[in-house]
């Protein structure tokens, strides 16, 4: 199939995983959703990555986030991996992890990049807002581990903009200034961001993040 790209509608399917059968919509539900690719179980990297999303799992609850991972190995492996990544990153693995032994999500979500290897999934991040729509997709190389803090900030920054008329300049954090939309008068600006317009260059203004708390 064709490339996924940012905007188009993450296909949906029916798998099993390591909480039974699964569909992905229904498991979506009206949240938004994370999908992790690992190319097999007992990979050393993949361990800390899937440990790791365990322990940030009240983070993602936090943002309304459901958390799917994906390894081409089968149910009753993906169980006794589990084991290791409990017993090694001191957690409970606490989402579904899929069994795509036919590479059927992989081929959906074209995660089987034959320069890397010509059978084994790369490592992706798909994160999919409540109207089934695509907002992030990033690949790994199989010696760099994912950084959860950045992913957690990007969905930050997907929320905040998908509802306001902002985006978040580089290296922004949850609560700091964000950057008003090209799109929007400066003098309009000033009447729809209350607590106030900075403008730097007629194209680049600031405003305070609009969930946060006000300073009084």
């Amino acid at each position: 199939m064709a490339t996924l790209r940012l905007g188009d509608k993450a296909p949906d399917f029916t798998v099993d995983t390591t909480q039974g059968s699964l569909n992905f919509y229904d498991y979506l539900g009206d949240s938004w959703g994370i999908l992790f690719s690992h190319p097999s179980d007992f990979t050393p990297v993949c361990t800390t990555e899937l440990g790791t999303a365990a322990k940030f799992k009240d983070e993602f609850d936090k943002r309304n986030v459901k958390m799917m991972a994906l390894s081409v190995d089968g149910v009753e492996s993906h169980h006794e991996w589990i084991k290791d990544i409990n017993e090694t990153q001191n957690t409970t693995i606490n989402y579904p992890i899929i069994a795509d032994e036919d590479r059927k999500v992989a081929d959906l979500y074209d995660m089987i990049h034959p320069n890397e290897d010509s059978t084994l999934t790369v490592r992706s991040v798909f994160i999919v807002a409540p109207d089934k729509s695509i907002k992030l997709i990033l690949t790994y190389p199989a010696s760099t581990g994912r950084n959860f803090y950045e992913l957690l900030r990007v969905i930050d920054s997907l929320q905040l903009t998908a509802y306001h008329k902002v985006a978040t300049p580089a290296n922004w954090k949850n609560g700091e200034k964000v950057v008003v939309s090209p799109a929007i008068p400066t003098e309009e600006a000033k009447q729809l961001f209350e607590k106030g317009v900075e403008e730097v260059k007629p194209y680049l203004r600031f405003t305070p993040d609009p969930l946060a708390p006000t300073q009084v």
